[in-house]
């Protein structure tokens, strides 16, 4: 919300009121003098009018997860242990999870309770680089390679894919870097060549890696240069 608007919905104040405000300097956003009327306003935004805090804004919270197989990337589920029921945090049912992975998909996930900054994340646009480990149940071939490059046709959403880099690493294991997250994306790329996925770990999502000292169902928060890389 824009600060001249937030000041004008609270009930002593209007917005001329909080135009005049702006002009003489008495407010005050994260203990920053602020005068521009469009300035955005957050939930997690501390407001202060002279000595007086109308908004305390809550804490913002970002975590790394080293998500194991055998749960599912949702804040409930009636059948399945979830990602969320990992965490020994307060009021987790504010968070969410930024970029899904599947069921027996391992890896880097992240969990917050900012939704403009995951959005941002998974915005087409932006084209964040993630990077997956695939083994595969028969051997991968140098063919792929130029496949992925190009981009494969996906009938069901009537789109081809990114480019996509893969790495062959050994004969069944490669490393696998996608700009976009279709539904179950990997697998069905090599699906194409009648591969099946038997193991898909999520290494990196753009500059962040996952923390090699996490061991499968920890986390740990991310810290504040991790955010503003990332975001």
């Amino acid at each position: 919300m824009r600060l001249d608007r937030f000041i004008a919905n609270l009930p002593h104040l209007n917005r001329q009121q909080a135009r005049q405000l702006l002009a003489e300097g008495r407010l005050r956003v994260d203990g920053q003098v602020v005068r521009d009327a469009r300035h955005e306003v957050r939930e997690f935004s501390r407001v202060e009018l002279d000595d007086d805090v109308l908004q305390v804004g809550k804490p913002a919270r970002y975590f790394m997860l080293h998500k194991p197989a055998g749960c599912v990337s949702a804040t409930r589920d009636a059948e399945h242990r979830t990602v969320l029921d990992l965490l020994d945090e307060p009021d987790k049912h504010e968070l969410h999870i930024g970029g899904r992975l599947d069921y027996n998909t391992t890896g880097l996930l992240l969990i917050t309770n900012d939704g403009q900054w995951s959005r941002r994340m998974t915005l087409p646009g932006r084209k964040l680089p993630k990077v997956y480990y695939v083994e595969t149940e028969d051997p991968i071939e140098e063919r792929y390679i130029a496949t992925f490059e190009q981009g494969l046709y996906f009938a069901f959403e009537d789109l081809t894919t990114l480019p996509a880099q893969l790495q062959i690493l050994d004969t069944h294991a490669a490393r696998l870097t996608l700009h976009e997250g279709r539904y179950h994306q990997v697998k069905r790329m090599f699906g194409h060549f009648q591969n099946k996925v038997t193991r898909l770990h999520r290494e990196s999502m753009g500059s962040l890696q996952l923390d090699p000292t996490l061991q499968p169902g920890e986390y740990r928060a991310l810290t504040a240069q991790e955010i503003a890389e990332l975001g």
